[in-house]
């Protein structure tokens, strides 16, 4: 693999590194020969340091590694896009992307990136279960309340269907969505678990 990788006349290869689950991007890098060769032997990530001028390991003095999922070249084989699994922030700001400056953003449109956000928040809300959140009253109410609001949601969503209402579809999906990944989360089982699944399938088709 690493005979095909086209790197510059400095001997480096841009690496876009992408979080496996989410699709954030997360940095940019750059990666020669040794540290690429090492990123595939230890399965954690390694890049050069221009400033530097040497190898360094991601996460080796603050404890965020990033475990390596997938790596891929573009198609002229000068660029890769490394999808790791982060432990902690990849910004060295503290924060879980580097890109975090907004230049320009017109109409937001949807993206399943927000799944990965509420379901990172209904964790907080059941280790921290904050007073007066729906989402504490849940998990205390328990798995039978829980189970039942799905129920209710799926049939709102038959409902808002049957009606032939792409409104009231849209907002009762929404709902659904929100209890279904609560209820997820109170039998500890990760959304991500459940796109594997649905990935899976799709490759077997």
């Amino acid at each position: 693999m690493i005979e095909r990788i086209r790197f510059d006349d400095k001997g480096l290869v841009t690496a876009v590194v992408q979080d496996a689950n989410t699709k954030e991007v997360l940095t940019v890098a750059y990666m020669n020969k040794e540290s690429l060769t090492k990123t595939l032997e230890t399965g954690e990530t390694w890049f050069y340091s221009r400033s530097r001028q040497e190898l360094w390991h991601k996460g080796a003095t603050s404890g965020n590694t990033q475990k390596v999922v997938a790596i891929k070249g573009d198609c002229d084989r000068d660029a890769l896009v490394v999808e790791v699994l982060p432990v902690g922030p990849a910004c060295h700001n503290g924060t879980t992307s580097c890109f975090t400056e907004i230049i320009q953003q017109n109409d937001k449109v949807g993206s399943v990136e927000i799944l990965s956000k509420l379901a990172t928040v209904i964790a907080q809300r059941e280790q921290e279960m904050p007073e007066g959140a729906y989402t504490t009253y849940l998990f205390d109410k328990g798995i039978d309340k829980i189970c039942k609001k799905v129920g209710e949601e799926a049939t709102e969503v038959v409902i808002g269907a049957k009606n032939r209402d792409a409104e009231e579809v849209k907002w009762e999906a929404a709902d659904l969505l929100y209890h279904l990944l609560v209820l997820l989360q109170e039998q500890k089982v990760s959304i991500y678990d459940v796109l594997h699944v649905l990935e899976k399938r799709h490759e077997e088709k």
